[in-house]
């Protein structure tokens, strides 16, 4: 049995936030259903065509769920959720800043009607304060949250390759409804969960806010090494690839110079003799290393660095990861079925033996409308009639 089999859950989401929570809830049993616009669906649906014709951010957060489409600007949609609702433990919605309650779906209209009902609200900044209605995407939310001015190289900024900001997000969703779960157990109730996408991230950069702590210097830009720890960071080597190095304390130093770079000199070097120093003097130690590895070839390389046991990783690109040897060895990767036929996916990590995480099909834009009405006692003839005029 898997763990939130029997929970339902009703989700007015899109684009990345919200379904990322929702798949995850699913992976774990729960039933999502997924309200999209008549037509177009989710507008994540139409971001580009990478997978077999389908879009990589849908098919990433969106497997396992029921698709039923709604107009929620008519009175017969908002109506059709609220039926929904009846058989429901959570709402989660990420819509437009405001929307939801003004179709009547704010935690507070609707508790009294639904008291068991967990409704998660996520949005970019918050529920009040002064940018509570200010629109919030993922790359400006990086730049609020202050992580633009700490990543990229020194001459610019860079923004995370990924959507940090909207997984962090769907991660603190995921975990308070979880807890939630657990609390209604306890006491009967339900609740609401407001999760701002700014306070996700502010969370994650806590390390640089506290390094900064009282007007202290804020750590800067490094590119992909750490911005105080050294070394730390990509290095080329002689076959035109680069090692990632991971040094974390004087130990570890004293063993990468004795058993790697083979110079067991360095140690006494007053230039190198913290970490502090050999942040200071990182330019010098790099034209070091560099030179050492210069002569080597990434596997000779990371063999010496596996048999000192220092940190290292290669950089790996996309093509890399999808054949890792260490994620096929553990046999991580499934198919899952889509209107354009079976892709490959991972296993949700950390996924307990006793049960299989789920993973079913990926839903066609309303695929499920009318068996979800059809459950909610509508007729064949009410269905018609709802798509004659544009409900579903």
């Amino acid at each position: 049995m898997r763990p939130l089999e029997g929970i339902t859950v009703v989700a007015l989401e899109h684009v990345i936030a919200g379904p990322f929570c929702t798949r995850q809830l699913a992976d774990l049993g729960a039933r999502v259903i997924k309200v999209e616009r008549p037509g177009g669906g989710d507008p994540a649906r139409a971001y580009d065509d990478r997978v077999g014709g389908l879009a990589s951010h849908f098919v990433w957060t969106n497997r396992s769920k029921e698709s039923i489409t709604l107009d929620l600007k008519q009175s017969q949609g908002i109506e059709i959720v609220r039926k929904l609702l009846g058989g429901a433990d959570v709402l989660l919605q990420n819509l437009a800043p405001g929307a939801a309650e003004r179709m009547g779906f704010s935690y507070e209209r609707l508790k009294e009607s639904y008291p068991k009902l967990i409704v998660c609200d996520i949005s970019g900044y918050g529920s009040d304060g002064p940018y509570r209605d200010k629109k919030a995407y993922d790359l400006l939310i990086q730049a609020e949250s202050g992580l633009l001015s700490v990543t990229g190289s020194s001459d610019e900024p860079a923004k995370a390759g990924c959507s940090i900001v909207d997984i962090s997000a769907g991660m603190y969703a995921l975990t308070n409804i979880l807890a939630a779960i657990i609390r209604r157990q306890k006491t009967g109730t339900g609740c609401r969960i407001d999760i701002s996408m700014l306070e996700s991230m502010t969370e994650w950069m806590s390390f640089p806010l506290y390094y900064a702590y009282e007007g202290a210097e804020p750590p800067s830009r490094a590119g992909a090494s750490h911005a105080t720890i050294y070394p730390y960071g990509p290095f080329p080597v002689g076959d035109g690839n680069s090692v990632m190095l991971g040094l974390q304390n004087e130990r570890e130093w004293a063993i990468f110079c004795d058993q790697v770079l083979e110079k067991p000199e360095l140690k006494e070097d007053v230039r190198f003799s913290s970490n502090t120093r050999r942040s200071e003097a990182r330019n010098e130690l790099r034209s070091i290393i560099v030179e050492v590895f210069s002569k080597m070839t990434l596997t000779a390389v990371s063999e010496r660095l596996d048999s000192a046991r220092i940190g290292n990783a290669s950089m790996n690109s996309m093509e890399q990861v999808w054949d890792h040897a260490q994620l096929a060895a553990r046999d991580r990767w499934r198919f899952v079925d889509s209107p354009n036929g079976p892709i490959r996916a991972m296993l949700p990590p950390g996924a307990p033996g006793e049960f299989s995480p789920r993973m079913d099909p990926i839903p066609e834009t309303g695929e499920h409308s009318r068996q979800i009405l059809s459950e909610l006692g509508y007729s064949d003839k009410d269905v018609e009639e709802l798509e004659q005029s544009g409900v579903i």
